[in-house]
């Protein structure tokens, strides 16, 4: 029997239930007997009735021994823990012979059962149990579950029923059988994944909605954090109680203070803790006692200090979820909610933007507060911000979740410094952004971590942009970009389209602005318009009116140099009563950055003024290419037919270092997708070439043992269309003689095409990345590559075949037979399968896939496997 104490480590979770609040997941392990009589003996009756059939007050030590004592194969029992209490126990018992359901094989089923104590249904408990127990029944090689449920249990039978699953139910005398298959199905994936949006925007919304705040380590020293936060948060006017905690104080700042926070008498949703890093242990068991939903740790001195900061700081994060509590920091400048109902700055910052429609993260502190003032001084207005420091818990994914529906929030901005899960980050930016513009702002391009250097994927900066741009991100180099592009989100309409129009008082800012449209790839809708140095505001108003109400006009541009005559504002009113509220306005206006008080509006119209007319296009010019993107079809993920996933899996079996698999081996692999390449046999004598080319049949490629001569773009290491047995003797001398050593590759001759290469790799950042382009020196000098994230819709294959500048190659250039595109997008759609499957596969490369008007032919591969380095975002729920 496998040792009870030896389970699976990954089937060890923290999870977000429905009401935002956290449990710890983990299997049972003997030691858990006394925590599992407490449990039980917490159970209403009627609980325990459900579960057992039965009254059942007491479990006796036998049963105890047996419900606490597991082998992780046959029989896995799941606890979710908050503190030390267990509240929620789900398990399952492999059925065997006789205990087998209908027409099923021996050994695939097993009965599932859980049970949740009292007080804590009704939080999706059940749900996230049956998730976890899925995902491990099908590690054990399980593909059903059968459940018994008493007719009268409403509630367990909801759980099963709302899983999307298919279940089947058979009623017997007040019992309900259910059995379904646990493999997932799109409506279990789309059911956990809407859970999951809800429990962790719940979980966001009680960190910037808290009804009421302790600053721990409140002080009296204007210069000490704690001060400041307090002063923040009082100066905000917080819709709630601030209790300040210092022990040495009876008051700070006219507040009554308390020794610690467990003094406090009323409940405390929030705290910000402002203590030294030595202290927070203390601190947090006052935190769990006394409940508190969320923390604030704006105190330094965890992972930015070296390995035993960090491990501070993981204890910190992972003793907070096992009791209920998200985290924001270490080291975090704090959180912001301008909504004038809560009115919380939790925060250092002491200068705030004002109320607005952008929800701002960033991780650091210090430039969160030049953000924050930046913001101010642009008239960009803030709807939520959170500078998450160390970002030990909570990260920019969890901010999406709670932004998408969020009432208060229609633009989103991101300074990242890396990715907490970027495959799951990918996942929420593509979902996201169909409703919600994303701007981002990506540091670290050129500077590398020196823990990411061995594993960084040299992707240029192009791909990069075509990476965020395939989730709907809009990337930006800087932060004064940033707060360009979000002025114009925040404030204009989407173009619907990019025929742009110009119209200003200067033809030489007029013709600076056209050359920077058509250089970022939009159309000029007709000549500048020029009104004349000497326009009044009502010609000038004319003028805007006209080129607005122009069919093809999608949006303007105003370039316009107040005259020393009349002053600005009344151009300003002019320009304002002229505004079309469903075309887009930018202007370089009054020389005045953000929006100047003169072209303010009340709700969405408020017209951005720029610099100069280079950065109100550019701006522009962004948002055309996110308005194209957000109307784009979406695609569809569909997975393609004759995966044998079992098999796959069983050949990469979880490499414990990385290395090359043989010719067979990666064949067979590619073979279980669906992917095959054209048969070769490996002769190592001139003999055996021969034989292998009668067995494959005339004409025939032949091709060096040597990867470094097979790819020269000269075709120096092959020889083509060997149509006869003295031919291919005498090729076989030839290329091992340039080999150095006996043995090369015997082929079948492809059709004839444009030769192409496809392949996989894992970068940090972005997860794994599916690559193409055509073969070629020109093509790998200019680095012509295009890259996309998985997972893949079709649409994405389609565009990433496209995206190759060489690509029209493929569509009958200059007179060429077109090649069948759609057997090259599904060649890639296959190959994202394997990369979602497999994360063991580190590295994949087919050279050359030849692409004809008969379809795409793979011709050899490369395929490099090692243990996974990339977080992935399948699975069951849960945090990172």
């Amino acid at each position: 029997m496998r040792d009870p104490f030896d389970f699976p480590r990954h089937w060890e979770a923290d999870v977000v239930l429905s009401d935002g609040r956290t449990v710890h997941l983990r299997p049972i392990t003997p030691d858990d007997g006394e925590q599992l009589r407490e449990f039980h003996g917490r159970l209403s009756e009627r609980t325990r009735y459900f579960r057992y059939f039965g009254p059942y007050p007491r479990i006796p030590q036998r049963d105890l021994d047996r419900f606490s004592t597991v082998d992780h194969h046959d029989r896995v029992a799941l606890i979710a823990l908050l503190g030390d209490d267990i509240v929620a126990v789900g398990r399952f018992d492999r059925l065997h012979d006789a205990q087998q359901g209908r027409n099923h094989s021996r050994g695939d089923s097993a009965e599932v059962a859980f049970v949740v104590e009292d007080g804590h249904q009704g939080r999706g408990l059940g749900s996230i149990l049956l998730e976890h127990l899925a995902a491990a029944a099908r590690e054990v090689g399980l593909v059903r579950f059968e459940a018994e449920v008493l007719a009268e249990n409403g509630q367990m039978v909801r759980v099963f029923r709302d899983a999307g699953y298919q279940v089947s139910r058979a009623f017997e005398e007040g019992v309900l059988h259910l059995e379904f298959a646990i493999d997932p199905t799109d409506e279990s994936v789309a059911v956990a994944r809407a859970r999951e949006q809800a429990a962790e925007a719940r979980s966001v919304h009680n960190l910037l909605h808290p009804r009421s705040v302790a600053v721990i380590g409140a002080s009296t020293d204007p210069t000490k954090i704690g001060h400041a936060v307090l002063k923040n948060l009082l100066e905000s006017d917080f819709n709630g109680p601030v209790y300040p905690v210092n022990a040495e104080h009876r008051s700070v700042r006219g507040v009554r203070a308390y020794p610690t926070v467990v003094d406090i008498p009323d409940d405390v949703d929030l705290a910000v803790v402002a203590v030294p890093a030595a202290s927070v242990d203390e601190v947090m068991d006052g935190c769990l006692a006394k409940g508190v939903k969320a923390l604030v740790v704006v105190s330094s001195g965890y992972g930015e200090t070296g390995p035993d900061g960090l491990s501070a700081e993981r204890r910190l994060a992972a003793e907070a979820r096992a009791h209920g509590m998200r985290v924001v920091g270490p080291n975090a400048l704090g959180v912001l909610n301008l909504d004038p109902k809560v009115r919380l700055n939790a925060s250092l910052a002491p200068k705030l933007p004002s109320r607005g429609r952008a929800g701002f993260f960033c991780q650091s502190g210090a430039l969160g507060t030049a953000i924050l003032a930046n913001a101010a001084g642009w008239g960009l207005g803030l709807s939520t911000f959170v500078s998450a420091g160390n970002r030990a818990d909570v990260s920019g994914n969890d901010m999406l979740q709670y932004w998408e529906t969020d009432p208060s929030t229609d633009v989103v901005l991101l300074y990242l410094e890396s990715f907490g899960n970027p495959r799951k980050f990918a996942r929420l930016a593509r979902r996201l952004g169909r409703t919600k513009p994303i701007v981002a702002v990506k540091s670290g391009r050129h500077a590398v971590v020196p823990g990411l250097a061995a594993t960084a994927a040299n992707v240029d900066e192009a791909s990069v942009q075509a990476l965020f741009e395939q989730a709907g991100v809009i990337r930006v180099d800087s932060l004064a970009q940033l707060f360009d592009t979000a002025l114009l989100l925040a404030h204009q309409p989407l173009p619907a389209g990019k025929r742009v129009a110009v119209v200003g008082n200067s033809t030489a800012i007029g013709l600076l602005a056209a050359d920077t449209l058509l250089a970022q790839g939009l159309d000029l809708a007709g000549d500048p318009v020029d009104v004349g140095a000497q326009a009044t505001p009502e010609e000038f108003a004319k003028a805007v009116e006209q080129a607005l109400d122009r069919t093809d006009t999608d949006a303007l541009v105003v370039v316009f140099v107040p005259p020393i005559v009349v002053p600005g504002a009344a151009y300003a009113r002019a320009l304002k009563e002229a505004a079309h509220r469903t075309k887009p306005i930018v202007s370089t206006f009054l020389a005045v950055e953000g929006i100047p008080d003169e072209l303010k509006m009340p709700g969405k119209g408020s017209i951005p003024s720029y610099a100069s007319p280079e950065r109100a296009v550019l701006a522009l010019a962004r948002a055309v290419r996110y308005a194209r993107w957000r109307a784009a079809p979406q695609g569809n993920f569909t997975r393609p037919d004759g995966i044998d996933l079992d098999r796959a899996r069983s050949i990469v079996d979880t490499p414990r270092a990385e290395q090359r698999l043989d010719d067979r081996k990666a064949v067979e692999l590619l073979e279980c997708y669906g992917i095959d390449v054209v048969p070769f046999r490996i002769a190592q004598s001139a003999e055996e070439a021969a034989e292998a080319a009668e067995e494959l049949g005339y004409p025939v490629a032949m091709k060096a043992t040597s990867e470094r001569l097979r790819h020269r773009t000269d075709l120096v290491g092959v020889r083509l269309d060997v149509a006869q047995r003295e031919s291919v003797t005498a090729a076989y001398h030839d290329l091992a003689a340039l080999s150095g050593k006996p043995g090369v590759y015997v082929q079948r001759m492809a059709p004839k095409g444009v030769s192409c290469v496809l392949g996989l790799q894992d970068d940090p950042s972005f997860g794994t990345l599916v690559w193409f382009g055509l073969s070629g020196l020109v093509s790998d000098l200019l680095g012509d590559r295009a890259y996309r994230a998985v997972p893949l819709t079709d649409t994405d294959a389609a565009e990433l075949v496209a995206a190759p500048k060489a690509a029209p190659l493929l569509t009958g250039y200059r007179g060429d037979e077109p090649a069948d595109l759609k057997a090259l997008q599904e060649l890639v759609l296959r190959l994202a399968a394997l990369a979602e499957d497999l994360p063991e596969v580190r590295s994949l490369k087919l050279e050359p896939v030849l692409a004809s008007a008969a379809g795409a032919f793979v011709s050899s591969a490369r395929i490099v496997i090692g243990p996974p380095p990339s977080l992935h975002d399948a699975g069951p729920r849960r945090l990172r």
